[in-house]
């Protein structure tokens, strides 16, 4: 488990005037499921995680895994596997050095490296220079070492960059299965519909402050937008039914659209009262729809449209 703790980080002297990179961030990342880590750019996610992995020292407050902090780990790669940037390596050393490199400095056995060479799809390029590798092969290596000392940590700033279809696939089958095992899973990611079909629960930070830390259904269902239509040949009185339950009821022609609530809700009322229905649909806004609505005030980049 991954815990924070009023989590801050501000840099320069503190006295220029800089607002804080981290601001007092708490939130907790639990094992067994994928979290997705979400926030505009320069929320401060790569911040917050490097402070995770004792990169960066925080000026206030805690990042600890199971307790302890990243500099208290006696075997750290076989607790915490980590990509931050892919293109960190040596471009001279092969696939399978560059992994034997960093399997030595936790006298790791050799057969793991090619078991995670195996692992990643880099077999058949396990002996080429690191440096002549594409963005997606590169971001295969990066999840490779991270994977190596077998951790039940495990962080991945933007993994898919670079990546096919085929590779971002496999990227959410690997994510979803290492969390499935129990491990704690922590991704950062602007591909919001990825995020849609790989996280279990979210983390979305703006200004360096927590937002939102829930699952993704409960982000997304308590956004403006998400709604039920429904259709009945009593409609009149399943909208007084409605209304009078306290539910906000807009009427659209042959049905009515039912704001903030759910089939579940609207279903049963409607059965309580006796009212047969032809339609009940859920209408959610999607991740993106979302995420925007929440994280619109904390977006300091923005470029003009027309």
């Amino acid at each position: 488990m991954i815990e924070l703790d009023a989590l801050t980080k501000v840099f320069g002297s503190g006295r220029d005037g800089r607002a804080p990179a981290v601001d007092g961030l708490t939130c907790t990342i639990e094992p067994g499921v994928v979290t997705g880590f979400l926030g505009p750019n320069g929320a401060g996610k790569t911040t917050t995680m490097r402070m995770i992995l004792g990169l960066d020292r925080p000026t206030s407050g805690t990042a600890t895994i199971d307790g302890r902090t990243y500099r208290q780990l006696a075997e750290p790669l076989r607790t915490v596997g980590a990509l931050l940037d892919a293109k960190q390596v040596h471009p001279n050393r092969t696939v399978r050095n560059h992994l034997r490199w960093i399997a030595a400095t936790h006298r790791i056995a050799s057969r793991r490296v090619d078991d995670v060479v195996d692992m990643v799809g880099l077999s058949a390029v396990a002996g080429s220079r690191a440096g002549t590798l594409s963005l997606g092969m590169s971001q295969r290596l990066g999840i490779a070492a991270a994977l190596i000392g077998d951790p039940p940590v495990l962080l991945f700033d933007e993994p898919v960059n670079g990546l096919d279809p085929e590779g971002i696939h496999w990227v959410r089958t690997l994510m979803r299965t290492l969390a499935a095992e129990g491990r704690t899973v922590l991704v950062s990611s602007h591909l919001l519909a990825e995020m849609a079909e790989t996280a279990d629960r979210l983390v979305v930070i703006g200004r360096g402050r927590l937002i939102a830390s829930t699952t993704v259904a409960e982000f997304i269902g308590g956004a403006d937008g998400a709604a039920v239509r429904v259709r009945s040949p009593r409609l009149d009185d399943l909208a007084a039914a409605l209304a009078a339950a306290g539910m906000a009821v807009v009427r659209d022609g042959a049905a009515l659209t039912v704001r903030h609530t759910t089939t579940d809700a609207v279903g049963e009322l409607a059965a309580t009262h006796s009212i047969p229905l032809h339609e009940l649909t859920g209408q959610q806004v999607s991740l993106e729809q979302a995420y925007l609505a929440v994280t619109d005030d904390a977006t300091e980049y923005r470029g003009r449209t027309r």
